[in-house]
């Protein structure tokens, strides 16, 4: 769909008539990520998955602003493109970043938000990435498929064996996006040291779920304590054995807290 200009590539299932879940992805990562849990949901709901601008098959220019409160506006315009004038908000991580801003902008869009391990905090432990950030790295990037075997047991606690084609393709598909990743991920954590959204979530109003991961090495699951004190209307969960992306290392188990959700949002 052409949102001002850029073409958004998205995947869609689900009855039309459905309540609408917008599926926000992570950074460094795309639509597909939610395709097996949007399994899940299909039979009832209305689910659409957009690759954000600068990651997947969306636009990658280096004169745009790819930080979280851009992304917002952007996403808010994407479904303008696509009529929908209101949708649950599940997030992935920046994507939950980025839903959250999203929710305080342009509160009238939002029927609930589901945060998986979401970034966007000042959270009360420290965490891996943030260390390793602090030393000027940056661990999404990669450049060989043994990288790809660093990155997926960086974020799940469990990590499944890639077939070395799959590797191979992925490390292809990322060729040439290191210094696009790397400026995104300054910007972003930029915004994040200025102006974490501690303060500014109490202002959410909309019924919130969170799941996380207990052994999260990106996002410390401190952060769940700090969305219980900041929005009314929040419930939470965390599964031990799972690391940074619930939603794809136990989609089922997610999936159910996740619907269960729903079915009280909508009475």
């Amino acid at each position: 769909v052409d949102v001002g200009g850029t073409t958004w590539p998205y995947l869609v299932g689900g009855p039309t008539g459905g309540e609408t879940l917008v599926v926000v992805h992570g950074f460094n990562a795309d639509k597909d990520h939610w395709a097996i849990y949007a399994r899940f949901f299909t039979k009832h709901y209305r689910v659409v998955a957009p690759d954000l601008p600068g990651f997947g098959d969306n636009t990658l220019d280096p004169e745009r602003d790819y930080g979280v409160g851009a992304q917002a506006d952007a996403l808010e315009a994407f479904h303008d493109a696509l009529g929908i004038e209101r949708c649950h908000h599940p997030g992935s991580s920046m994507g939950c970043y980025i839903a959250m801003i999203a929710a305080l902008e342009y509160p009238e869009r939002l029927r609930s938000l589901a945060l998986f391990n979401a970034a966007g905090l000042k959270t009360p432990e420290s965490s891996e990435l943030e260390e390793i950030v602090a030393r000027g790295e940056n661990p999404f990037v990669v450049a060989s498929p043994s990288d790809v075997d660093r990155l997926v047991g960086f974020v799940t606690h469990n990590p499944m064996p890639l077939p070395g084609a799959i590797k191979r393709a992925y490390v292809d598909r990322m060729a040439g996006r290191k210094d696009h990743l790397d400026r995104t991920l300054a910007v972003i954590n930029t915004e994040l040291r200025r102006n974490p959204l501690n303060d500014a979530i109490r202002r959410i109003a909309a019924p919130t779920l969170a799941i996380w991961g207990r052994h999260d090495r990106l996002i410390d699951v401190s952060a769940v304590a700090v969305l219980e004190d900041s929005i009314s209307d929040m419930r939470s969960v965390i599964f031990e054995d799972t690391g940074h992306m619930p939603m794809v290392e136990c989609p089922a188990r997610t999936a159910r807290h996740h619907r269960e959700f729903l079915q009280r949002v909508e009475g």
